[in-house]
């Protein structure tokens, strides 16, 4: 009989050997990383990455990340060239994901039809410890039902697909609590295609400026989609509050729930899926119409911030 809810494991040997026993299987592993709880699975077996699809609603045109351990298991999978190899040394184990030129040995499906595949390694040392324990690359999106809230606790992961996955390790909430920066470098620069849990500043210091791409609804990268992100209640952004509304606060101002109390973006950045997931249950708990975000400086991982609300965001309520 199927298990009606999934297999919780603890972040311990017992755990990540059982970790990596589900992901040879062909399950459908919660795993997290210093970003954000990844819905894993074997990137090499197209049967378990489909599920990956059909448990989350995702398109299947819009492709997944792979997750290795090292530079060796990327260079196994993708051409690397001198411009991203450059950007490895900088950024990797972290919160950047390279879309480069695929090998192909890893399940059609993953790629969305396209000829690059997009690859990271994260630093969160349980994804690792997981990583190395199975032996191979895993494709991994967001642990959640596609467009929603993304996951930074086990238990977002749990509410929003349920016994659609097979086991959930717990490493605790997500340092980052943003997605990966997406970027494409090739011999004439380097394309932004997703702001993410890097600062586009930091890149820029190391490669000069990068090229904007970030065209919604041009799915060459996972986070591409027009809309994402969106809580149950509807989100909005900009002018005053309406009474009633569920307010999320960035700095001293008066709020319901608050991103960072000081202004701290890098707090902000961590907390802001979280509070999500924490006002849009207050929302329908106290029968509150919207909420209400305050405005975000667009400037550092800001930019990222304000990337996601704008997907979540619905722009008439």
């Amino acid at each position: 009989m199927p298990l009606s809810h999934p297999e919780m494991l603890q972040d311990d040997c017992a755990g990540v050997a059982r970790a990596a026993d589900v992901l040879r299987n062909g399950g459908l592993l919660g795993l997290p990383t210093e970003t954000v709880y990844g819905l894993a699975a074997d990137a090499r077996n197209g049967q378990a990455v489909a599920r990956i699809f059909e448990a989350k609603g995702r398109p299947k045109f819009n492709p997944l990340i792979v997750h290795v351990p090292s530079l060796d298991h990327v260079e196994e999978l993708v051409e690397l060239g001198a411009g991203a190899q450059s950007l490895a040394e900088a950024f990797w184990p972290g919160a950047m994901t390279l879309v480069l030129p695929s090998k192909g040995a890893v399940a059609d499906l993953v790629s969305g039809g396209l000829p690059t595949l997009a690859v990271r390694i994260p630093a969160h040392p349980l994804a690792q410890r997981v990583l190395q324990a199975f032996g191979g690359p895993i494709a991994a999106p967001s642990a959640n039902p596609s467009g929603q809230v993304s996951p930074t606790q086990a238990a977002h992961v749990a509410a929003g697909l349920g016994a659609k996955v097979d086991a959930i390790i717990d490493g605790g909430p997500c340092g980052v609590g943003l997605e990966s920066t997406i970027l494409a470098p090739s011999n004439s620069g380097v394309r932004l295609l997703r702001e993410g849990g890097i600062a586009r500043e930091e890149i820029e210091r190391l490669v000069g400026p990068l090229a904007d791409d970030l065209t919604p609804g041009r799915v060459e990268a996972p986070g591409q989609m027009e809309r994402h992100y969106a809580t149950n209640v509807p989100l909005v952004l900009g002018g005053e509050p309406q009474d009633g509304d569920i307010r999320i606060g960035f700095g001293p101002v008066a709020a319901d729930l608050t991103l960072s109390e000081s202004g701290d973006l890098v707090e902000a950045a961590a907390r802001l899926f979280s509070v999500m997931h924490e006002a849009d249950a207050l929302a329908r708990k106290t029968g509150a119409k919207r909420i209400h975000v305050a405005d975000i400086p667009e400037v550092g991982l800001g930019r990222a911030i304000n990337d996601r609300l704008r997907r979540a965001s619905h722009p008439q309520a």
